[in-house]
């Protein structure tokens, strides 16, 4: 009866973690699952940081200490401390014997120096609870980190054969982790650019479609800024592809340091030599702000010719922005008009009175790429 129990709840414990969405699912779906499984009333899934040297948690689960946050900032601890961890977690282990999970009790004994308490031990009196199990995580041939389940005081300690259940319970939490990391960065490598590391258009048509919405739920600032990096061709042309590259990944950078000054901003290269910046929340200005930096940095490029700018808000008066569609055509016509004049500044929709020109190009019914371009072809665009 104990083996179809422990079986039930490794199952229940690889479907939490597989059902996952995130990272930090999997890691609450760990420890709860492991919480569950061992009859703990506490459970919280630690990393090894080897880097720093410490241990730090990732998530805490069950009866919380009013000091323990279920998803903590920065609760770590000194490697050094635990003298476990730097006795089976430093390096990989030889010949295939990797440590199995171990209990303590708050009654456990001091040990070393005259004085010396344990830190799991003292941990254990400080919390109100009677005992605990350490179960070490092992991916990838390497330690990654720790499961960790405690019991109130009063309630049966942990035996050799909960710290033996543990040490599966471990590994089935490692491959959850292994999954889960997978299928973030499989994630990751849908919504980012390969070439300049910023988000691609996957990333920006999901963001933009969610802060519209947020904008007409809730009337926060939608700002969107595209831009137009200029002479990307006759660099290809003269230099190389490759020397294009590099222009696209510097200029890649300076949007990542002008996008920085807007609170919250995502970066993005929309293909080719069009990128654009996303900000939901911030003041319409800031954004203008970051976009003339944007301007003039990019003026200061080795190569190329600069970058023309357009950008639109909601904050402006551009008339009712109920989609992203509008949103990004209001901005994609400013940066026209910067382009055909020829701009050192970013043109900015809807600041030019009540018949705008960016406005009305941007809400003609058959607007096409051709038409807009030359619709601004001089400074005095009608």
């Amino acid at each position: 009866m104990g083996e179809d129990r422990h079986l039930a709840a490794v199952v229940a414990l690889a479907q939490g973690m597989a059902a996952a969405h995130s990272s930090r699912d999997a890691w609450r779906a760990a420890a709860l699952g492991g919480c569950r499984a061992l009859g703990g009333s506490f459970a919280a899934l630690s990393v090894w940081e080897r880097e720093l040297g410490r241990l730090r948690v990732l998530v805490n689960v069950g009866e919380r200490a009013p000091d323990e946050e279920e998803f903590p900032e920065d609760e770590s601890y000194p490697v050094h401390q635990f003298a476990e961890i730097t006795e089976f977690l430093h390096e990989r282990w030889a010949g295939g014997g990797e440590p199995g999970a171990w209990v303590e009790t708050a009654e456990g004994p001091a040990a070393g120096r005259p004085g010396y308490v344990h830190q799991r031990v003292a941990a254990l009196r400080r919390r109100g609870r009677g005992c605990c199990v350490v179960a070490p995580i092992v991916l990838h041939g390497r330690a990654w980190g720790e499961l960790y389940v405690a019991r109130r005081v009063g309630e049966p300690v942990f035996q050799r054969a909960d710290a033996d259940f543990a040490t599966v319970l471990a590994s089935v939490v490692a491959a959850g982790i292994a999954q889960a990391e997978r299928l973030e960065e499989a994630r990751r490598l849908a919504y980012t650019d390969a070439l300049t590391g910023l988000a691609n258009r996957r990333a920006v048509d999901a963001h933009l479609d969610e802060a519209v919405e947020r904008h007409r739920r809730e009337g926060v600032a939608v700002s969107l800024v595209v831009c137009d990096l200029n002479g990307l061709k006759q660099v290809n042309d003269t230099h190389g592809h490759a020397v294009g590259d590099r222009l696209l990944e510097r200029f890649g950078s300076v949007l990542s340091v002008c996008g920085a000054m807007v609170p919250g901003a995502l970066v993005a290269r929309l293909g080719g030599d069009e990128f654009c910046l996303l900000a939901v929340g911030p003041p319409a200005d800031a954004v203008v702000k970051a976009a003339d930096e944007l301007c003039r940095r990019a003026g200061e490029l080795e190569l190329g010719d600069g970058v023309s700018c357009g950008v639109a808000s909601t904050e402006d008066p551009v008339g009712p922005v109920r989609s992203a569609r509008r949103l990004f055509r209001l901005a994609d016509a400013a940066q026209y008009r910067a382009k055909a004049e020829r701009s050192a500044r970013p043109v900015v929709a809807g600041r030019e009175g009540p018949d705008d020109p960016v406005v009305r190009l941007a809400d003609e019914p058959s607007r096409q790429e051709n038409g807009e371009r030359r619709r601004f072809r001089g400074r005095h665009a009608p």
